[in-house]
């Protein structure tokens, strides 16, 4: 019966295409953003006529995920960078944990016929990895600099060969530069401050080293995640000093925030910037720009009309190291624009939909914690996720709770859970896991299971559960999440107030699968949520 219903399933989303959030607008022109996904802090590169994307992924493991693109627009999930992060026992939810810790923003290049991922991790330092090829597999990762209170790496080879690195510090800026060992994986000095003004330039980070011309240009962001704009800094020297130039703001739009990406050309060498914006509960999605460049400064976006830009210059900082402001045009974002010069591709999204039929985890999957891999199976029961109950005393707590990004602003979520190996005090369901976190679920107790809502320390309870399957759905729309559920697939019954949303952790709201058991001495038997499949449907 299963399989029947998953060839229904793959048959109406044939006639009926459930993707998510599509920004190829099919007539040789885009809409932004292109990708309406938590793909924050992300960085992109070329290599021979295909791109590839990373992005910071912070709590969440596997960590780092990659994405390919054969025009800047279309994309698809590959891989990710590393499976877990074994730096620290919270990581495990032991002795705290790692939320809004983790992976920080990464930079990915390729150098000497090798793909190179670094990446901070805010307390215990500047980690990097590097593969062959993007889909891996990936060397473990190795310390570069064992340091707190560092953030955004980005490594750069010379002409000559001498590699360096660049990065900025836990509350932004100033910058500074290292040598690096040629092959990529120790800095060979304590470093070097080579950009700081904190009156012109503050909260600097984000640094993605570039060359071009026989200019070194570092692309960065300034002012913050949620109102900043977007910098470039230009010096004959690699040691500067560093003219700048404010190259994007948010004009006469309605993206904030525009800055913090990367910069990447076209085999025929048009320029393109992906950047973020923050989106409150959807997190910081990706907007694409084209370059131009005009006495060797790049220009983004289109031109800002008003010319009011919000930038007045200030006397530097007392303790400066800076150049001039080149002043000059600055751009605002585009919301449609034509699509790179790479030719003509079919649309391609993201993952979402699971039915769970294959052996290992798709790649949209990832955990909000390094995963206990003896708790969860794809293969006990073929054809179901099983998820074991581990003790904790509530959700943020819980281990191998599975989440994927919001991708779309209007959408439905939607699971078939079996509670049948479910034991007392276990819970189970599908949740928004965030800053608050909300859902609907199964607790056994006594011998029953019952429906229930939770939103922050508000529970409401549902009926008692007669059979031993339930559908479980949130529909998110405004940033809100209603639930509801559904005892014979097609009738949907609504449980609890509408949930909100909010960004935090320095990420949006994730649906997400969980089981966890509130007895804290479990001894033979954990108990098992078996989920048949999770649907994604935008609205």
């Amino acid at each position: 019966m299963k399989q029947f219903l998953s060839l229904l399933f793959s048959l109406l989303l044939a006639f009926f295409p459930a993707h998510a959030w599509q920004a190829d607008l099919g007539n040789g022109t885009y809409k932004n953003p292109v990708l309406f996904a938590d793909y924050s802090d992300p960085d992109v590169i070329r290599v021979g006529n295909d791109f590839y994307l990373v992005s910071s992924s912070f709590h969440y493991l596997p960590g780092i995920p990659i994405l390919k693109s054969p025009d800047l627009v279309n994309w698809t999930i590959v891989g990710h960078a590393f499976p877990r992060l074994d730096l620290a026992p919270q990581y495990n939810l032991q002795d705290g944990d790692r939320y809004g810790k983790g992976c920080w923003a990464p930079a990915i290049r390729y150098h000497d016929h090798r793909f190179y991922i670094y990446f901070p991790t805010p307390q215990e330092g500047i980690f990097m990895t590097s593969a062959p090829a993007p889909e891996g597999p990936w060397d473990p990762i190795v310390p570069v600099i064992r340091q707190a209170g560092l953030e955004d790496p980005c490594p750069f080879w010379d002409d000559d060969g001498t590699a360096y690195l660049v990065h900025s510090v836990t509350g932004a800026g100033p910058l500074i530069l290292h040598k690096m060992s040629p092959d990529g994986k120790s800095v060979l000095d304590s470093g070097k401050v080579i950009v700081r003004d904190k009156q012109n330039l503050p909260t600097l980070e984000g640094p993605k080293f570039y060359k071009r011309n026989g200019y070194y240009y570092i692309l960065a962001p300034i002012r913050g995640v949620s109102g900043g704009w977007q910098v470039a800094l230009r010096s004959r020297n690699i040691y500067g000093p560093y003219d700048y130039k404010v190259l994007l703001t948010q004009g006469t739009t309605a993206i904030n925030g525009p800055h913090q990406g990367g910069y990447v050309e076209t085999p025929s060498g048009q320029g393109w910037f992906l950047h973020f914006q923050e989106r409150g509960a959807y997190g910081r999605i990706l907007h694409l720009e084209p370059v131009h460049w005009v006495d060797d400064w790049p220009l983004m976006g289109e031109p800002d009309p008003t010319h009011d830009q919000g930038y007045r210059e200030s006397p530097p900082a007392p303790d400066a190291l800076v150049g001039v402001n080149a002043n000059g045009p600055i751009g605002q974002p585009v919301a449609t624009f034509t699509k790179p010069n790479t030719g003509v591709f079919p649309v391609a999204v993201p993952q979402t939909s699971d039915e769970f039929n294959d052996p290992e985890l798709g790649l949209q999957w990832q955990w909000n914690h390094n995963p206990d891999d003896g708790h969860w199976s794809l293969t006990e029961r073929p054809g179901y996720l099983r998820l074991k109950a581990l003790p904790a005393p509530d959700l943020l707590h819980a281990r191998n709770t599975l989440t994927q990004m919001l991708a779309d602003p209007t959408l439905d979520v939607t699971t078939s859970l079996d509670t049948t190996s479910m034991l007392d005090r276990q819970q189970a369901g599908l949740c928004l896991l965030g800053t608050p976190s909300s859902g609907l679920g199964v607790l056994r107790q006594d011998g029953k299971r019952q429906i229930y809502f939770f939103s922050e320390k508000v529970q409401t309870t549902g009926p008692i559960l007669t059979q031993p399957t339930v559908q479980l759905r949130a529909h998110i729309e405004n940033q809100i999440a209603t639930y509801s559920y559904s005892l014979d697939g097609s009738r949907f019954l609504p449980l609890g107030n509408p949930a909100p949303l909010k960004f935090g952790w320095w990420k949006g709201a994730r649906p997400g699968l969980y089981s966890f058991n509130t007895n804290p001495v479990i001894e033979k038997s954990v108990g098992s949520a078996d989920f048949d499949w999770f649907h994604y449907e935008p609205r």
